[in-house]
């Protein structure tokens, strides 16, 4: 594997956007029997790609979307889906789910976690988490990272009851999300479609019965730099391919990298290429510039995370033999 490289990441984007287009026309049509698709989009590359291949396979009068916007999320990716929609040309529509989670107590649990590192935390400050460790070849702990109203920064280590707090208080967010998309999905009799990236399909880097829920996975095979690449195939605007993959979950503004993936997406993706295809560790550490060490940690690292998240692709266990009609295999976990 010497001639090992960014290329191996190189597509065809016209003819995968082909392949793309014409694999779901035939699942709406035929196995998920709907009549159109709605979609979430954020203002992220995902679903500005994803919502632009929908419209591609099944024209703009089929495709639905939906922006979804919440307490903590970035103003400007509501401003990033709007201009999404309008070069699109399909419907849309804004549901700001901010007092539903208030309702249900998503916002006071996550902050009554906080509390118990950080009790000087209040409601006008900003949070959010970060991991590290994994890219070293340690096990990965999680660290709070708060801003006070005065700017000044405050970390604290997260105990693993505290951190699974917060995730689960955050979480409410995506399976909300997923409720809203379906009640639209089955008014309009329309399949939902589900905005995951390779990296993230693979790292389990989605929320179960959330965010991790659809009927059709278009780009869950693309590497996240493809997806990049296949939006400017697309034609969607520069303000949308440039913008940076970020969580828009926590109130600070947060990386997935700084979050949950070891690298930055480009390198990251690159090195889930280079471990499927059994390039060796030394031939990563030279393209990503990193020592043999730290490229055996990110393997591990990617390993470790397949592992522990693969619960999060199991549909439910049935404890007896049930017997069911055809297409029952269609929605996806």
């Amino acid at each position: 594997m010497s001639g090992f490289g960014w290329e191996a990441l190189d597509i065809d984007y016209e003819q995968e956007a082909e392949r793309i287009c014409a694999r779901l026309r035939e699942t709406v049509a035929q196995s998920l029997r709907r009549r159109g698709l709605v979609v979430a989009i954020s203002g992220g590359i995902d679903s500005s790609a994803c919502a632009a291949l929908a419209v591609r396979a099944l024209g703009k009068e089929r495709v639905h979307c939906l922006i979804l916007p919440e307490r903590d999320s970035d103003p400007d990716s509501a401003a990033r889906a709007t201009l999404l929609a309008d070069t699109l040309g399909v419907s849309v529509e804004t549901f700001d789910i901010a007092p539903a989670l208030e309702a249900i107590g998503a916002y006071a649990a996550r902050d009554a976690a906080v509390r118990t590192v950080l009790p000087e935390y209040r409601d006008d400050w900003k949070m959010k988490l970060a991991i590290a460790g994994g890219s070293e070849g340690a096990i990965n702990r999680f660290r709070l990272i708060a801003q006070s109203p005065d700017g000044a920064m405050h970390e604290r280590e997260l105990r693993l009851h505290e951190y699974l707090t917060i995730v689960a208080a955050t979480s409410y967010k995506q399976r909300l999300r997923k409720t809203i998309e379906y009640f639209h999905a089955d008014r309009l009799h329309y399949a939902v479609l589900g905005t995951p990236n390779r990296l993230e399909y693979d790292q389990g880097f989605f929320v179960k019965n959330g965010d991790g829920s659809a009927d059709v996975k278009p780009i869950a095979h693309l590497y996240k730099s493809q997806v990049y690449g296949m939006a400017r195939h697309l034609g969607l605007p520069e303000r949308l391919c440039n913008a940076q993959p970020t969580t828009d979950t926590y109130s600070l503004e947060q990386g997935q990298d700084e979050f949950y993936f070891a690298l930055p997406y480009r390198a990251m993706d690159l090195a889930l290429w280079a471990l499927e295809h059994d390039v060796p560790a030394a031939d990563l550490a030279r393209v990503l510039e990193m020592t043999v060490e730290q490229a055996e940690a990110v393997y591990a690292d990617i390993v470790r995370k397949r592992r522990s998240t693969a619960p999060l692709h199991l549909r439910p266990v049935l404890l007896g033999n049930v017997s069911v009609g055809d297409g029952a295999g269609a929605h996806a976990a």
